[in-house]
C-alpha cells in the first residue's frame, strides 16, 4: 500500500501593490494556525518535518510557503521580470504578508519565519500587532547591516559558480546536525534563481532595521519570540538575544548546538526548543477562548 505525507499543496492567487502572484502554499494539521517564512533564497520545503509531525499537527495547522520568485512560486505573469533587478523590500514582504493571511482567511495567526523570515517577525510584530497573536522569530536580530559590498560584489558575480551559495550555507549549519538533513537543506539552496538569494539581501541585510524603534514592540498586543542557535554566524547568539533584550515582555531561547536552519538541519532538536513556546501560545490561546 503506498505511503502519502499528510501535506497538502495549492496554489493561491494574492495581489500586492498593484500585481497578482500566483503563490504556492503547504499545509497540514489542525488548530491554531501557524505560517511559515523561509529564508533568503530558498522555499518551504525547509519546514516540510513540521509539517510531517504528527505531535505538532495535532494542535497545530502549519502553512508553509514559496515567496514569489521562490520555490514554485514562479515570477508573475504581468512583470517583465528578467529586464528587472529582483530586489525583496521590507513594505512589500510586510504587505505580502498581510494579505496573504486575508485572502487565506486567517484571523490573529502566529507568524514564525527564520532568518530573513525570523527578521520580518520583528517588523510584523511592530508594524502590525493586530494581525498576529505572536511572531516567532529564528535567528532574528535588531539589525544585519553593512553587507552592501558583499550584496554587490559576491553574490551575484559571473566569476562565481552557483555552488558558492549552498557552499556559504553549508557553513552556517551546525557539525552536531544529521549529515542528511544539513546536505537536505544545502541542495535546496543549489536550486534557487542567483538573482534571487542576492534579492533577498536587500532586505535582509540592508533594510530591515529596528535599532530604534525595537522598544516600540508591544508584547501585549503581539507577543514575540525570538530563537537562536549558537552555530550561527549570521544572526549570532549575541544579536538574537540583543532583540530581546530590546522589545519588553520578549522571549529569548538559546538553542545549543543548532544553527541557521534549525528547521531543516535538525528538526528532532528544533523540536525540543520550539515546542515550549508552543504550549505558551496555546495556553495564551485557551485563556482568550
Amino acid at each position: 500500500m503506498a505511503r502519502y505525507a499528510a501535506i497538502t499543496g495549492k496554489y493561491i492567487y494574492v495581489t500586492v501593490e498593484g500585481i497578482e502572484y500566483r503563490v504556492y502554499f503547504e499545509e497540514a494539521g489542525t488548530g491554531i494556525p501557524i505560517v511559515c517564512q523561509h529564508t533568503a533564497g530558498s522555499d518551504g520545503r525547509q519546514w516540510r518535518h513540521l509539517l510531517e509531525d504528527p505531535d505538532l499537527t495535532k494542535r497545530f495547522r502549519f502553512i508553509a510557503i514559496d515567496l514569489p520568485y521562490h520555490g514554485k512560486s514562479l515570477p508573475p505573469d504581468s512583470v517583465r521580470f528578467w529586464e528587472q533587478k529582483y530586489e525583496l523590500h521590507k513594505e512589500w514582504f510586510m504587505n505580502f504578508w498581510i494579505e496573504l493571511i486575508r485572502q487565506l482567511e486567517l484571523v490573529r495567526p502566529v507568524y514564525m519565519g527564520c532568518s530573513m523570515g525570523g527578521h520580518l517577525a520583528g517588523d510584523l510584530a511592530l508594524n502590525y500587532p493586530d494581525e498576529f497573536a505572536a511572531c516567532i522569530g529564528l535567528e532574528a536580530s535588531l539589525w544585519s547591516g553593512n553587507m552592501e559590498r558583499l550584496i554587490e560584489q559576491w553574490w551575484h558575480h559571473p566569476r562565481l559558480s552557483n555552488e558558492s551559495k549552498p557552499a556559504m550555507m553549508l557553513s552556517l549549519c551546525s557539525p552536531n546536525a544529521p549529515a542528511e538533513r544539513v546536505r537536505e537543506t544545502v541542495w535546496m539552496y543549489s536550486q534557487g534563481a542567483p538573482s534571487v538569494f542576492v534579492g533577498d539581501l536587500v532586505y535582509y541585510g540592508i533594510e530591515h532595521d529596528l535599532r530604534d524603534t525595537a522598544k516600540d514592540i508591544d508584547t501585549s498586543k503581539c507577543m514575540l519570540y525570538v530563537l537562536g542557535g549558537d552555530y550561527d554566524w549570521s544572526a549570532y547568539p549575541a544579536a538574537c538575544k540583543e532583540l530581546c533584550d530590546a522589545v519588553k515582555g520578549s522571549s529569548y531561547t538559546l538553542m545549543e548546538g543548532m544553527g541557521h536552519f534549525p528547521m531543516s538541519e535538525d528538526p528532532k532538536k528544533f523540536k525540543e526548543y520550539l515546542l515550549p513556546v508552543l504550549d505558551r501560545i496555546q495556553s495564551e490561546f485557551d485563556k482568550a477562548s
